[in-house]
């Protein structure tokens, strides 16, 4: 059996995930890999066959998706090609984690493809959504990378279809402790941004991972790291608590840990203000407005209350229903 996996490259949440997946999948067959995009900092440790520029979102220095630098990145006619020569008919089944290339060259095949992503969850009829109507981010969930079938990962289960997280084996594996130092996550602000607002609090030990830095450094008590999964798990699952965008995976895994969790939903994301107004249903602070950022930060951080799930490991269960109900 030949599986094609298609993964988002934007973020690094994606590929986080997709290192749980690839094993199970690889258990059943054949497997090759498509990631596209070109936002991620994270390599998959396994050979990917298809490396494509894709279709990104560029994360900005004030703290959303920067709509003019994804405009000027954005190449319509290289993505076509890439629509075009994807032998998405060689595959006995396609899986896509809100993969654009892979998702559109099923369309124009007439080939079956298997949704599987957080964003197939967020779309769904009772997921929290936020107050505010975007009409716009709603369509770009809907129309990005479209699949014939969807399985969902959220917060909480929603139906038969969409399940609990994603949780890597090596935070499962984890010793939690609390060595003090509170971690800091938070890709569309620039360094400098961060060391603003972190400044202020000059009792607290920070540990940011940031997309802007290339070699770590020090700014007082604020400790600039640059994206790494092993020393980014490392500083969280020995933090007190967690400051990150309202992304899925890390948030995810803040609350199986146990960690005190606060998320800043990008603007301009509509996905993560999706993913915020679920965090806010469960009693996560959130940090809706950055004028608010101080305030806030200094609410939490005085705060003892956590919250703690303990999602079942059920990766390999899922990953095999799948692929029994749809393999050719």
């Amino acid at each position: 059996m030949k599986i094609l996996y298609a993964i988002q490259g934007t973020g690094n949440g994606h590929l986080a995930r997709a290192t749980e997946i690839i094993p199970f999948l690889r258990e059943i067959g054949e497997t090759d890999l498509i990631v596209s995009g070109i936002q991620g900092d994270l390599r998959l440790p396994f050979e990917v066959k298809y490396k494509l520029y894709g279709f990104s979102f560029i994360f900005g220095k004030k703290g959303g998706v920067d709509i003019w630098q994804t405009i000027l990145k954005f190449r319509p006619f290289r993505l076509w090609r890439d629509i075009r020569k994807l032998p998405v008919r060689d595959y006995d089944l396609v899986l896509c984690d809100f993969e654009p290339v892979t998702a559109w060259a099923c369309i124009l095949r007439k080939v079956k493809c298997i949704g599987i992503s957080h964003q197939n969850a967020v779309m769904h009829p009772n997921a929290p959504k936020p107050l505010k109507r975007d009409l716009m981010g709603h369509l770009t969930l809907k129309l990005y990378a479209p699949a014939k079938i969807k399985y969902g990962f959220h917060f909480k289960s929603l139906d038969a279809m969409n399940f609990t997280p994603v949780i890597r084996s090596s935070i499962r594996k984890a010793r939690v402790t609390d060595k003090g130092h509170y971690t800091v996550y938070l890709p569309a602000f620039s360094d400098k941004e961060i060391q603003k607002i972190l400044d202020k609090f000059s009792h607290i030990r920070w540990e940011v991972f940031s997309k802007k830095c290339t070699v770590e450094y020090e700014k007082h008590n604020i400790h600039f790291f640059p994206v790494s999964l092993e020393r980014f798990s490392q500083s969280f699952v020995n933090c007190t608590g967690i400051l990150c965008s309202a992304g899925f995976e890390t948030p995810a895994e803040a609350l199986f840990m146990g960690k005190k969790l606060c998320v800043v939903p990008m603007k301009n994301q509509y996905e993560q203000a999706c993913n915020a107004a679920f965090l806010n249903e469960l009693g996560i602070q959130v940090i809706w407005d950055v004028a608010d950022f101080h305030n806030k930060l200094q609410t939490w951080l005085s705060g003892k209350e956590v919250f703690q799930i303990s999602y079942p490991d059920q990766t390999r269960e899922i990953i095999h229903l799948v692929v029994k109900r749809h393999q050719k």
